[in-house]
């Protein structure tokens, strides 16, 4: 396997750190071997190298607005409770008791004070304090004691534009350091509504039958958009929207986190007309750019609003800032199967009107009833069954997937063709660092 790189490449950001990446410089062929997708020694590894040493995206501070509100999900595979304490500081804790470890929360939702455990009713403020021990006599009365079984919070937890994120080993960077310039891109996103913006009530949440990482794949790759989502383009054709996938790029973005740029897919909201919006959205436009303009700078009011941005953050938030805003999580549950939470974010105090076609144009694209999600889960469930024929076949070179498009254009820089696969490739280079060599599987490079 040649390794040999060019004189002006980073080698860092272009190094790869173990044997189920085939990356060759001179033939600019990028390989992932498939069991990276399928075998459970890789899938255990990420949990214990990625999940459990990485920020990962819990929440939306505006999800839990009142004091005592929460919410109760798994990152990582660990139950939590996503709370705002009795004072207003936000909080996550492992949804298990210190007594037993039993499922503290039973609820998805709700508004509490206190929680109690069902099973021998230990109870707890919602700052994670004792709050009751049924039959207190037979346990010691020392501080020491009552201090050792408060809840169990999360290692690490900081908010960065009310996006909320949240670590389990306490020798992670700096979250602003972890998110590098993935940050400003969320501050975009952030400043749109002049008045701020908010995550509406409800959750879209479903399960793919693939694996997590294709997910981020098809995220990230902009060369499937016109084939897969042929129903999708032809429909705005239609409407008199031009298609195209000119001048649209992939950033790389350090540290497994990626961009695409996009100008030609689709109008957006408050920002970009088109047809099927209406006449009324078409004027609205013109007030609400001016007011971007005025309150941001005519320079950084253009670079939010005239192109749509689907930003990834290593390794489970998708922010896909296209027609409408949907914010999307990625939990994986085992090499086959991954969980997906959606929440929708609006500018608060935007008119009755412009909320409902917000919505009706989410759901028409991005919705999980939409014309693009629909085809985005047949294709990766499609791709994880697939990959099973090659499992283990006489001749190892075919049980690979190639990502080699563009990669000349990793040469010259981290921006390359929404069209290609570099966003794609840099993802794998930083997961591959990250998980390392994995015993007992290994994608014998150079075959």
């Amino acid at each position: 396997m040649t390794t040999t790189l060019p004189n002006h490449a980073d080698t860092d950001r272009l190094a790869v750190g173990n044997s189920l990446i085939a990356q060759d410089w001179e033939d600019l062929t990028f390989k992932v071997h498939r069991s990276a997708y399928r075998e459970n020694a890789v899938f255990n590894r990420e949990r214990n190298e990625i999940w459990g040493r990485t920020w990962l995206y819990l929440g939306h501070e505006t999800e839990i607005p009142v004091n005592g509100d929460f919410k109760t999900r798994t990152i990582g595979g660990r139950p939590l409770i996503f709370v705002r304490d009795s004072k207003g500081e936000v909080r996550a804790y492992l949804n298990a008791c210190p007594h037993r470890g039993t499922i503290l929360c039973r609820e998805t939702e709700g508004r509490t004070r206190t929680f109690q455990c069902f099973y021998h009713a230990w109870a707890f403020r919602n700052s994670g304090e004792l709050a009751a021990l049924p039959d207190s006599d037979a346990y010691p009365t020392d501080s020491a004691f009552v201090d050792s079984v408060s809840l169990r919070e999360v290692a690490r937890l900081d908010i960065h534009e009310g996006f909320v994120f949240i670590a389990f080993h306490d020798g992670v960077p700096p979250l602003l350091d972890h998110l590098g310039k993935a940050a400003d891109y969320i501050s975009m996103t952030a400043s749109i509504g002049k008045d701020g913006m908010t995550t509406l009530p409800g959750i879209q949440k479903y399960s793919v039958r693939g694996n997590w990482k294709l997910a981020v794949e098809n995220a990230m790759d902009g060369y499937h958009f016109a084939p897969t989502h042929n129903t999708f383009v032809g429909y705005l054709r239609e409407t008199g929207f031009a298609v195209t996938d000119h001048d649209q790029y992939a950033h790389d973005l350090g540290d497994g986190h990626g961009l695409l740029v996009l100008t030609g897919h689709n109008g957006r909201i408050g920002m970009v007309w088109e047809p099927r919006f209406g006449e009324t959205e078409k004027e609205r436009i013109v007030g609400k750019r001016a007011e971007m303009s005025e309150r941001l700078g005519a320079d950084r009011a253009a670079t939010i609003a005239d192109a749509s941005r689907i930003l990834f953050v290593f390794p489970n938030l998708l922010l896909f800032d296209l027609e409408a805003l949907t914010i999307r999580q990625l939990e994986p549950v085992e090499p086959g199967v991954t969980d997906v939470r959606a929440w929708q974010l609006v500018e608060n105090g935007e008119p009755d009107d412009v909320r409902a076609l917000r919505l009706k144009t989410m759901a028409s694209f991005v919705g999980p009833g939409g014309l693009a999600t629909p085809d985005d889960i047949e294709a990766y469930e499609a791709v994880q069954r697939g990959i099973v024929a090659t499992a283990g076949f006489d001749a190892e070179q075919f049980d690979w997937s190639d990502m080699s498009r563009g990669m000349a254009d990793d040469v010259a820089g981290p921006r390359g063709r929404s069209t290609d696969e570099g966003a794609m490739r840099s993802f794998w280079r930083h997961w591959s660092k990250r998980v390392g060599e994995i015993a007992g599987v290994n994608g014998k490079v150079g075959q």
